[in-house]
């Protein structure tokens, strides 16, 4: 179904429907935005009834393709669900999409997606048989890398969400020896910091902060043993704010 005009679903196909997952396709019938609601909320998009402010990548994507030969087109990938089912099936195939690389214009991970999201085999195991982070033993940093690891980057990506760029104090950076990449609660590496950089960046404001990154190495075998693959207490609270933590307190 394409839309160059307005579209609803009547009355009688939403009395049946219940809640459902929606997906928005592009001229190569691929999703560019995963979705859930009741009613006509798969076409409230096109027809411009949310606050378009809200995401600009998903609105420049459907204002290209309504003028296109193609427009956009609504598929339901399940109906008739709770709205508990839904949220579980947007989930994963957010999480699926993501992890294959597709560009979604969700600005939104899945619900639940940190806790019970798309890990692989070894993440799952890793998650719960993981002995607790009881003492730091260095002067570290411990870096939450949820919103800047990009899922099967490997060791290389681990590092670039890592190594920076932070608002990092440089009193700080004289006396951190080693950080630690803490992705879903847990430890997942653990770098030995040769130098830092500043990065000048400018602010909505037009003020310039200061930020910094370092260049490492993965950590020695004698001190990467005592926190690889460690779990760190309310990762999910410190990885919806501040990403930096210098304690375990």
């Amino acid at each position: 179904m394409h839309t160059k005009e307005e579209i609803t679903f009547d009355h009688k196909t939403i009395q049946q429907i219940g809640h459902y997952v929606y997906a928005l396709l592009d001229e190569k019938r691929l999703p560019f935005y995963i979705g859930k609601g009741q009613g006509n909320r798969v076409f409230d998009h096109v027809n411009c009834r949310l606050d378009e402010s809200v995401d600009s990548a998903k609105y420049g994507t459907i204002n290209e393709l309504k003028q296109s030969d193609t427009g956009v087109e609504h598929i339901i990938i399940r109906h008739g669900l709770t709205e508990k089912e839904a949220f579980e099936v947007e989930a994963a195939l957010i999480d699926l999409e993501r992890f294959r690389d597709k560009k979604l214009t969700n600005i939104q991970s899945g619900h639940r997606s940190l806790e019970n999201g798309l890990m692989t085999a070894n993440e799952i195991r890793n998650k719960y048989n993981a002995q607790p982070l009881s003492e730091l033993k260095h002067p570290v940093v411990i870096i939450n890398i949820n919103k800047t690891y990009k899922r099967g980057s490997g060791a290389k990506g681990i590092y670039e969400a890592t190594r920076g760029n932070w608002v990092i104090a440089e009193s700080r950076t004289k006396t951190i020896q080693y950080a630690l990449s803490e992705y879903r609660g847990l430890v997942v590496e653990v770098f030995k910091i040769q130098a830092w950089s500043e990065v000048h960046q400018k602010k909505k404001d037009g003020k310039t902060q200061i930020r910094r990154c370092f260049t490492a190495i993965v950590a020695e075998d004698s001190v990467r043993k005592l926190y690889i693959n460690k779990s760190i207490k309310d990762a999910k609270k410190r990885g919806q704010s501040n990403p930096i933590r210098y304690t375990l307190a």
